[in-house]
Formats: structure tokens, sequence, C-alpha cells
């Protein structure tokens, strides 16, 4: 399916962010970060069409933007160091945007950001020129992108800078990977506790209802004894004041009184 004019215009735009992106920019340059707001903008459109592209094609586009927006957020940190760790964890694009391409733009330009942050961590601890050393780094990375004449050359070292940045990343995840599997021991043994005393607790719970209920059953009873016991005192005086009042009359009329 051909393009639409929204497409192109996006595509426009991000080889143009992208080609911002790859240069060397002045702390005060605005032009990157409102090509990608407007990229943004442009995108959610693009999703909202009928005729839009291929998801794959949508997915590709949006990898690009929230790298450009990743970087761009890793350059306003302060330090060297959290820009270095900012930029491991960003993903560039997989294929390339246009077809003058060999290789994706932000590829290119992630290895180039690693290299400058590398350049300036490495003058912050041996007190070289950074400028220099980001010059290094970037001409190198330029080199192995193919701007040297033997293109084979330049694909074996380009892998092997990416294999060496693989090797990084993966390292990185492991011990993160390392640190949630401690947390997850962490908690699951917290939640044991809790469970433990949860059911401690039930059991003191049942216990004291059972108390209660013998308790109760104990008292009825006992009333119902202590009413039995009134009862039967009741009729044994009744008898008895029976009996001495028979017994009166008897003795009245076979003892008569004397003259």
């Amino acid at each position: 399916m051909a393009a639409t004019r929204l497409e192109l215009n996006v595509m426009r735009l991000l080889s143009r962010c992208e080609a911002l992106a790859a240069e060397r920019r002045d702390p005060e340059e605005w032009r990157l970060e409102k090509y990608v707001a407007a990229l943004e903008d442009m995108l959610r459109e693009l999703k909202k069409q009928s005729s839009k592209p291929a998801p794959e094609l949508l997915n590709e586009y949006s990898r690009k933007v929230d790298f450009l927006k990743g970087l761009l957020e890793a350059e306003k940190l302060s330090s060297s160091t959290e820009k270095a760790l900012a930029n491991q964890f960003l993903a560039p694009g997989r294929t390339p945007t246009t077809t003058k391409e060999r290789t994706p733009a932000t590829k290119t330009v992630h290895l180039q950001t690693k290299a400058r942050c590398t350049g300036k961590m490495r003058s912050e601890l041996l007190g070289t020129d950074p400028l220099a050393i980001s010059d290094s780094e970037e001409l190198n990375v330029r080199k192995r992108k193919g701007l040297v004449s033997d293109e084979k050359q330049s694909a074996v070292e380009l892998d092997a800078v990416l294999q060496h940045h693989q090797d990084m990343q993966e390292k990185l995840a492991e011990e993160m990977l390392s640190l949630a599997r401690s947390l997850k021991n962490n908690t699951l043994a917290a939640q044991n506790v809790i469970k433990q005393d949860n059911q401690t607790l039930s059991h003191s719970l049942r216990m004291a209802d059972q108390n209660f209920e013998k308790l109760k059953d104990e008292s009825d009873r006992l009333e119902q004894h202590a009413k039995k016991s009134v009862n039967w005192l009741l009729w044994i005086m009744l008898i008895v004041v029976c009996f001495i009042f028979i017994s009166m009359i008897l003795f009245i009329r076979i003892f008569p009184k004397l003259k």
C-alpha cells in the first residue's frame, strides 16, 4: 500500500531528527526537542487514520520516537555517569528510515552518544581533554559505520562494538535480575511470616470462640441445675410442713385436753 502524505511527512521529519541527533549540538539548541514533539503529534494522528501503515511499521516509528525522547532526556542529566547509564537503556530502531541508509541512523546515534559519554567519563577519571577523546571515539564510530573503503572491515568492527554494548547490557540486566530475585525472596519470606502470624491469630480466635461457647453452655447448665435444686428444696419443705401439720392434728385427736 502506498504511503500517505502524513506518513511521508513523518518519515521526512524523523530522518531530519535523526540527522540533528547525530550532530554535535549546543546546549541551547532547541530545534530537535521541538521537532520530536511535533513528530509525536504526527505519529498520533497517523495511528488514528483509517489507511494507517502496518502495525510493525508503526511500532518501528514509535520505537525511534521513544529513542529520540530518551536521548533528549539523557542529555539533560547532570553527570556523565547518569548519562551513560541512561543511554544503556535506550533502544534504537531496527530498520533504516530511508533507503539511503545501510544501518539504522538511530543505532549510529546510539553508538555516537555512548562513545561521547564514555569519553567524558574517561576524561573525568584521567583528567584528560574530553573533546579530544570524544572526537576520537566519534571518529572510530564513524569508521565502524562504514565511511572507510573496506566495507567488510567496517561491518566487522561495527558488529564488535554492538556485541560489546550488548554484553554490557546483558551484564547489567543480569545484575538487575539478581536484585529482583533477592527482593522477591525477601518479599516471599515476609509474606510467609505474615501468613503464619495470620494463621496463629485465626487459631487463637477460634479457640477463644470455642471457649466462650463452652463457658456459655456450662453457665446454662449451672443455671438449670440451680433452678432444679431450688424446686426440690421447696417441695421437701412443703412436705415437711404438711407432715408436721398432720402430726399435730393427730396428736390433738389422740391426746385430748386434760380437764
